[in-house]
């Protein structure tokens, strides 16, 4: 078997606009502009799920490219939600914070430099091998058609949440005032008939950065959505209008429990046969409890993976999935882990980013290996020193990096993230026949076993 390190990355957004018709990609909404192009590459959203209180909290930020002059969104719920405006940093910080780590052993470029130890070989064999680098009250006036329950400004951001009866209705509205909305009256009617509610946010473009030829790049202003939920959905229905083949989605997700999509979605499909190969790869067993969770569903694994052939999804170990004879691409997770009080600690910078490998060469230089004498005494040190590295952590130092300035901003995460909850990151590339109606997002499990597996370091099996 071959095994292969690599990196993963991770980016995208979603909206809806103002004026008339356009093709493109968007997530929870839809959008367009008055003879305008108007492109939004992917959607990005944290979201946390409270199965208690039966409240769910989501965080998006669009990121929009084209030439119009304002457009806007519109954002389905299933119940009045409060908005509040999040760090413009909020989905960088995020994306730092789940950076994957790799293991590294310490090395000594002066003592290698001349002879190689029994013990530097079984550091070197016990390493993986690797590559460098979110009023009450009757009245007697008729019931308005189109009832705006809030409205206000979130950062830079004006919106008004709003309702209808009928799907006509707020067909009408949103063309009286200005959205000239270019999907069909059912995909209105699919929320309204469920009483949903729909806010609506128009942008202004001025604000953003404008290239040479008047076109514009850039994201708005992070926007949490808070409100209650019989469920863990995400509105994903509007975006089919927009979207001509495919869209894709990252998803971040703090739960009490880990959570996956369900049925032919479920990121299972790759996640399995991963630890699978990875298991050959790694002497110390696999971490995070992915021995556990392959031991677990044993019974129940060869169903699961001819379940997998049989959508086509075929995993490659080191690669990114590709598309069933469907267009279909199964969902990959890409981080995953129940955050611990010390977890949460590494936001305020109470707690280091990732381990530190020890320089064991520390004091010494080439010159000090001329004589001798002096490098036996140089070396016999510096031996001690891997010998107690490797004694204090046997598999490995876990290690990424992240610049001074880039770790201070994790405090945006402060409050956000939570001590006993699990924090999964998964990423799907939704096909415009797999957006027929809203995304229910359910507890990661197979068969009755609940997953509690983590991911949280780069296996030798890991899509680049």
């Amino acid at each position: 078997m071959r095994c292969i390190v690599r990196f993963l990355g991770a980016c995208s957004a979603f909206a809806l606009a103002l004026a008339t018709p356009v093709s493109a990609q968007a997530a929870c909404c839809y959008f367009s502009a008055k003879n305008s192009d108007i492109l939004q590459p992917a959607q990005k959203v944290f979201i946390t799920w409270d199965p208690a209180e039966k409240v769910e909290t989501f965080t998006v930020q669009p990121k929009f490219e084209g030439n119009a002059l304002d457009f806007g969104m519109v954002i389905p719920t299933p119940t009045l939600p409060k908005l509040h405006a999040m760090p413009s940093d909020f989905f960088k910080n995020i994306a730092y914070y789940t950076i994957l780590k790799r293991r590294e052993f310490p090395q000594s470029k002066l003592l290698w430099r001349f002879e190689e130890r029994e013990f530097d070989k079984l550091a070197r064999d016990k390493a993986p091998a690797s590559e460098p680098k979110g009023g009450e009250g009757k009245s007697e006036l008729p019931r308005p058609k189109v009832i705006i329950h809030a409205e206000g400004v979130v950062g830079t951001l004006d919106y008004k949440v709003i309702s209808a009866d009928r799907a006509d209705d707020l067909y009408q509205w949103l063309k009286d005032h200005k959205y000239n909305y270019s999907g069909d009256e059912a995909t209105l009617g699919f929320y309204v008939q469920k009483k949903y509610m729909f806010t609506v946010m128009k942008v202004d473009t001025m604000q953003m950065k404008r290239n040479k030829d008047g076109t514009f790049a850039g994201e708005i202003t992070p926007t949490r959505f808070q409100f209650s939920s019989d469920k863990l959905m995400y509105p994903l229905k509007i975006t089919q209008i927009s979207v001509k083949d495919k869209t894709e989605a990252l998803f971040y997700v703090q739960a009490p429990t880990k959570i996956d999509l369900p049925d032919d979605m479920s990121y299972q499909y790759l996640w399995v046969p991963m630890l699978q190969a990875a298991r050959g790869c790694t002497p110390d067993g696999l971490p995070g409890k992915g021995m556990v969770w392959l031991k677990a569903i044993e019974p129940k694994m060869p169903a699961l993976l001819q379940q997998a052939q049989a959508l086509g999804f075929n995993f490659v170990s080191g690669q990114r999935p590709a598309a069933n004879k469907k267009g279909h691409i199964p969902t990959t997770m890409e981080w995953a882990r129940k955050l611990s009080a010390e977890d949460i600690k590494i936001t305020r910078g109470e707690a280091p980013y990732g381990e530190k490998v020890p320089n064991v060469d520390e004091g010494f230089t080439e010159a000090d290996l001329k004589d001798p004498m002096k490098r036996e005494a140089v070396f016999k040190v510096i031996r001690a020193r891997l010998a107690k590295a490797h004694k204090d952590h046997s598999a490995g130092y876990l290690v990424r990096d992240l610049p001074a300035d880039e770790q201070k901003g994790l405090r945006n995460l402060t409050g956000t993230l939570q001590a006993g909850l699990f924090i999964t990151k998964f990423r799907k590339i939704f096909a415009r026949d797999e957006m027929n109606d809203d995304l229910t997002l359910i507890p990661a499990r197979y068969n009755d076993q609940d997953d509690t597996s983590e991911y949280e370091e780069i296996l030798p099996t890991s899509p680049p």
